[in-house]
């Protein structure tokens, strides 16, 4: 299938086209023409298969078609994400494929000043991208009205309630008209996205594309026990060793983050971190550098790096299992991209031989292990205990006077494709 197939007008085609991609991913061509025939939507696909593209470019059609009439520009599209760095690259998106309409659009989050986003809203917008904690402090000074809102869309809806924004959410809705279109996106179907979806969306067409806890097969996939204290010592060998070029290495904790970085670079690899606690021009400039190839290793939070989309990423490790099994998927869907083969890699140690089985069970396979000569680990070690996320979860769910758009939001996925390789046929997956 072509895009050209798929309803889209030529202005948008001709973008799309300049890009170099002629062929949509299977999230798009299904979501593209479930979103152009007005219905509300539920579509769920695993990280990198093309979700964002999935709705902005039905919705840059649909508002090309449907041109109010004189007069101030009125907003009529609200994209809800969780994190700055995924608003932002929606946006981006939005802006990219829509330079050949007259379609207005802007970003807001926090951690920035909100000036220059009330002005960009005060001059008139169509489509506005948004983190809850900062549409909810813009709509409390009057500054952003949702009155003419025709479309709403909730990307990442999964990590959205994850990170505690479900009363945000339901506060926005409230404010938004009663007839609308609502488009859901999610990573997986789990039972709270299915109550989320159940009070808000109206009849909706449901898409899936592939088993929502399946791995890529592209991602070749190995685990090496290794003792606890042990694990910095084998990262570096492995990255050393292997003549490792660009690495996304995933840590439990930000303390964590910071002091694997701390040791890194003692052994002479160059990295950086990315997490809450890291201000927004830190990770904007450890992102672009990573991307870049400045850097040899990301070393990144789950919540920090969900939406991290790099072409052709060669190597995930997750240095620290995660506690959520779910989260496994999410981390190792950063590589295989795009038809390019990737490695993920797991640094286990006997605490963490509980969560292995549970992401193996998840994940309904068993997982590849080798020890490294000179890293085994001892077979007399006794298991420490692990404060789970779905504890933390619990409390953060609980209310709070932190205003969750603006201090700990932090990644993002933006355009819907991999940059041009070379064939000039191909299909576009982010």
């Amino acid at each position: 299938m072509l895009f050209t197939e798929l309803g889209l007008s030529e202005p948008i085609l001709r973008a799309i086209a300049e890009e170099g991609y002629t062929s949509p991913t299977p999230i798009q061509a299904k979501s593209i023409p479930a979103v152009l025939k007005g219905g509300d939507l539920l579509a769920a696909a695993q990280t990198g298969t093309g979700k964002t593209a999935g709705f902005t470019l039905p919705i840059l059609q649909r508002l090309s078609s449907s041109k109010t009439s004189g007069g101030k520009r009125l907003l009529r599209v609200l994209i809800l994400t969780p994190t700055r760095e995924l608003a932002a690259q929606v946006q981006e998106s939005v802006m990219t494929y829509g330079r050949y309409t007259d379609l207005k659009s802007t970003v807001i989050f926090g951690g920035v000043g909100a000036n220059p986003q009330i002005k960009a809203i005060a001059a008139g917008l169509d489509i506005l991208v948004a983190t809850p904690g900062r549409l909810l402090d813009l709509m409390s000074q009057k500054c952003v009205s949702l009155d003419a809102v025709e479309i709403l869309v909730l990307d990442e809806a999964d990590r959205m309630l994850d990170m505690g924004f479900l009363r945000d959410i339901k506060k926005v809705l409230a404010a938004l008209p009663k007839k609308r279109q609502n488009l859901l996106f999610s990573a997986t179907f789990s039972d709270e996205i299915k109550s989320l979806a159940d009070g808000l969306l109206n009849s909706p067409e449901l898409i899936e594309v592939a088993r929502s806890n399946s791995t890529n097969e592209a991602i070749a996939q190995l685990i090496h026990p290794v003792d606890r204290t042990k694990k910095q010592a084998l990262l570096a060998h492995l990255i050393k060793g292997n003549d490792w070029k660009q690495v996304l290495v995933f840590t439990r904790t930000k303390h964590g983050a910071n002091k694997l970085v701390t040791q890194l670079e003692k052994d002479g690899i160059t990295c950086m971190a990315i997490h809450g606690n890291k201000s927004q021009s830190a990770r904007t400039k450890a992102l672009a550098d990573f991307k870049a190839g400045k850097l040899t290793a990301l070393v990144a939070t789950d919540i920090a790096a969900r939406g991290i989309d790099i072409d052709q990423l060669p190597h995930v490790v997750n240095f620290d299992l995660p506690n959520v099994s779910e989260d496994y998927v999410h981390r190792i869907g950063r590589t295989g991209r795009a038809g390019s083969n990737g490695v993920a890699v797991s640094l286990v140690c006997v605490d963490e031989h509980q969560m292995l089985r549970d992401i193996e069970r998840l994940i309904k396979q068993k997982l590849p292990q080798e020890i490294i000569a000179g890293f085994e680990p001892d077979p007399n070690a006794v298991a420490q205990p692990i404060q789970l996320r779905s504890q933390q979860h619990q409390q953060s769910r609980k209310p709070s006077t932190q205003k969750p758009g603006g201090g700990n939001a932090n990644s993002g996925r933006g355009k819907p494709a991999a940059k041009r390789s070379s064939p000039p046929k191909k299909s576009f997956s982010r």
